[in-house]
């Protein structure tokens, strides 16, 4: 009966991992820019003294989906989604480049851009501080052009432009903190060809009833693998009571 009820808990165990990634990914429905995790399980064999003549599974997730979520127009001028293809660069929390389509911006006390989820957006001369003013437009290359306090409605000034890139995306790992990163930890180049449109939002594209079905699904496989266990502590009971019995 041992290899029933650890193959059971082993199905219960993968399953508890593949809910969580399923219910990470409904969590961030709402979330800008976000984007779904995979996840699949393979045949893992069992190594140990002789050959490997058990097969465990295990979930693991093997990539992210990077279809492109919905375009919502919000018309605040510091929101910006990306047009096709493309990334925002920002500074994550340990000071290194990453990247993001959530472009949902806010200034700083200190005048620092960042994304509402508090990471500092890279210009193409480091972290971008703009001076107060009355007006900003970003184009759609990136640059940042603002009207200064006191001057005219058609006076702008270009101040900086925002790092836009474009890295093949089986080069792109995506970290804890939602955001993307190059694999082998360097930088990508600036692209030119990214477009933003400002005003706009990139939406999660997550499937929210793709995502509730499947964590169904998973629950429940989970009480399946419960009662399987639940069902060997029986047999095992049952055998040992016969032992005693002879």
């Amino acid at each position: 009966m041992d290899r029933m009820i650890f193959l059971a808990m082993n199905a219960a165990k993968q399953n508890l991992r593949a809910q969580n990634i399923a219910m990470n990914n409904l969590a961030n429905t709402s979330t800008t820019g976000f984007k779904a995790d995979f996840q699949a399980a393979r045949a893992m064999p069992v190594f140990g003294d002789g050959h490997p003549s058990r097969v465990y599974s295990m979930v693991e997730r093997p990539g992210i989906d990077f279809t492109h979520g919905a375009m919502v127009t919000t018309g605040n001028d510091m929101d910006i989604a990306v047009d096709g293809e493309g990334w925002i660069a920002v500074q994550a929390a340990d000071g290194t480049e990453a990247y993001t389509r959530s472009g949902d911006l806010e200034l700083t006390a200190n005048g620092i851009l960042q994304t509402r989820s508090g990471h500092p957006v890279i210009g193409n001369g480091g972290l971008i501080t703009l001076p107060q003013n009355q007006a900003m437009v970003i184009g759609v290359d990136g640059t940042i052009s603002i009207r200064p306090l006191g001057q005219e409605a058609n006076t702008l000034a270009q101040v900086e432009r925002v790092r836009l890139v474009n890295p093949p995306k089986d080069m792109l790992i995506k970290g804890e903190d939602g955001l993307f990163r190059m694999r082998d930890g360097a930088q990508a180049d600036t692209d030119a060809f990214v477009r933003v449109k400002q005003g706009a939002l990139e939406a999660s594209n997550v499937n929210a009833v793709e995502q509730l079905t499947q964590i169904i699904t998973l629950a429940r496989q989970y009480e399946m693998s419960i009662k399987a266990m639940e069902t060997s502590q029986r047999i095992d009971e049952a055998s040992v009571q016969q032992m005693r019995l002879n």
